[in-house]
């Protein structure tokens, strides 16, 4: 029998099962040998087998796999709309970016006007309030949830603010109670940065539904992914129509690649100033980027998408185990608290380390590491004392003392789905050690 290209592709598909098999088998863990780290990828052959399947297809960029994402992903999150991205601080610029366009009229985002922050965090939540020109107005974060003093928000409000950009802290909720409601009472825009909290809720509700629009990250680190990639989410498709437009260079054509005048007016538009009929391909109705990511990218995703329950529960645990295990010390650690009414998908196992623990922050770290556990701080700390951050225009409520302690107090350890019960008694056992020596 002959050869035929489906054939063939039933048979490499069916060598990739074989080689993820013999390639990535699981090694046995040995404590103080073998690493524990904070995070990292959980796969099968599923995975490699659908990147394979779209490498077969040789679609270069989005396709058929990002539309099944987006869709599937969407239904996930309870949202009405999901569009790819490269990237979760690409999802971040989007969000921010989708604000100052001019179709949203006197609530558009103009230069100037503030955008109220957490001092203490990831970078990029901030950092792309400042790429689009608006002031950042920073508030406190406290422990032991680790998010933002809801009760600064009034203080922090002043007459040019119009939107509230707030992440859910490792995957514990921040109370979204309170700052719905404050939105709502200013008419402020609401953006969740859900990069670290994909499957929080908060009252029964799914993080990313309360706000006009969520982002979400699908780095290697986070609770699925598909290497670099990112998703922005909205229920309104006004926003919709401006992200996709930012997303893919900033044209005005819906059209997906490779298929063309899907309107039926490709050549009829006038549009500003062109002339009429200019096609509507190359027409631009905002200043946009290229944030598309591809179809490769994708179909990774599809295939982790399927396992974000055993993920989920797998998290669960595994911060349920730490809890109980580092119980006994809370004399000397300040251990994590979920908010109010939520329930986290944890991305890390917080710990603060208090002023009557024998060692300090840093010297528990490095020993932790010597012992081959994996640690992280809590990403920038209080962003205001970093280099990149050195005389930003901001206003900040209050003296962000809770940032700082954050930052000098507080690490983390993994709870991800790669780690045993082993990993988890080993790391919490040898914290045990440095702190009852």
């Amino acid at each position: 029998m002959a050869d035929t290209p489906d054939s063939i592709r039933a048979e490499v598909l069916s060598l990739v099962r074989r080689y993820h098999d013999l390639a990535f088998a699981a090694e046995p863990f040995v404590p103080g040998e073998s690493p524990v780290p904070v995070s990292g990828r959980v796969f099968d052959s599923s995975e490699i087998e659908l990147l394979v399947e779209s490498a077969l297809d040789f679609w270069l960029t989005a396709g058929r796999f990002a539309d099944r994402f987006e869709a599937e992903f969407a239904a996930t999150v309870g949202a009405r709309y999901a569009a790819l991205v490269n990237s979760g601080s690409s999802a971040n610029l989007l969000a921010v970016a989708a604000l100052t366009a001019p179709e949203l009229g006197e609530r558009r985002l103009l230069p100037g006007d503030e955008v109220i922050t957490a001092a203490c965090g990831f970078p990029t939540t901030v950092g792309t309030i400042v790429q689009n020109g608006l002031v950042p107005v920073f508030v406190d974060s406290t422990a032991p949830t680790y998010n933002p003093d809801v009760s600064c928000l009034e203080e922090a409000l002043g007459p040019r603010t119009k939107a509230v950009f707030f992440a859910h802290t490792l995957g514990n909720p921040f109370d979204l109670g309170a700052v719905d409601g404050f939105c709502k009472r200013h008419g402020l825009w609401l953006l969740e940065d859900c990069c670290d909290a994909l499957g929080a809720r908060y009252g029964g509700r799914p993080v990313g539904t309360f706000g006009d629009i969520a982002t979400t990250s699908f780095y290697p680190a986070h609770h699925i992914t598909m290497g670099e990639g990112g998703a922005v989410t909205t229920n309104s498709p006004a926003l919709k129509k401006i992200l996709v437009s930012l997303r893919d260079w900033g044209r005005d054509c819906w059209c997906p690649p490779g298929r063309d005048n899907t309107c039926g007016k490709r050549f009829e538009w006038k549009l500003g100033d062109l002339p009429t009929g200019y096609d509507h391909k190359y027409v631009y109705s905002h200043i946009g980027y290229n944030l598309k990511a591809t179809d490769m990218q994708a179909a990774v995703g599809v295939a982790q998408l399927g396992k974000l329950p055993r993920f989920l529960e797998a998290r669960a645990g595994n911060f349920a185990f730490l809890r109980e295990a580092l119980s006994d010390l809370a004399d000397v650690l300040v251990l994590p608290e979920a908010t109010a009414n939520s329930e986290p998908s944890w991305f890390g196992f917080p710990i603060g380390v208090r002023p009557t623990a024998p060692v300090r922050r840093n010297e528990l770290v490095i020993r932790l590491n010597e012992k081959k556990i994996g640690t992280r701080l809590l990403f920038g700390g209080n962003l205001l004392r970093q280099p990149a951050f050195k005389g930003l225009r901001h206003r900040q409520a209050g003296d962000l003392r809770g940032a700082d302690h954050i930052m000098e107090n507080v690490f983390w350890i993994g709870v991800y789905p790669g780690l045993s019960a082993g990993h988890l008694a080993y790391a919490s056992d040898t914290i045990r050690a440095i702190l009852c020596r």
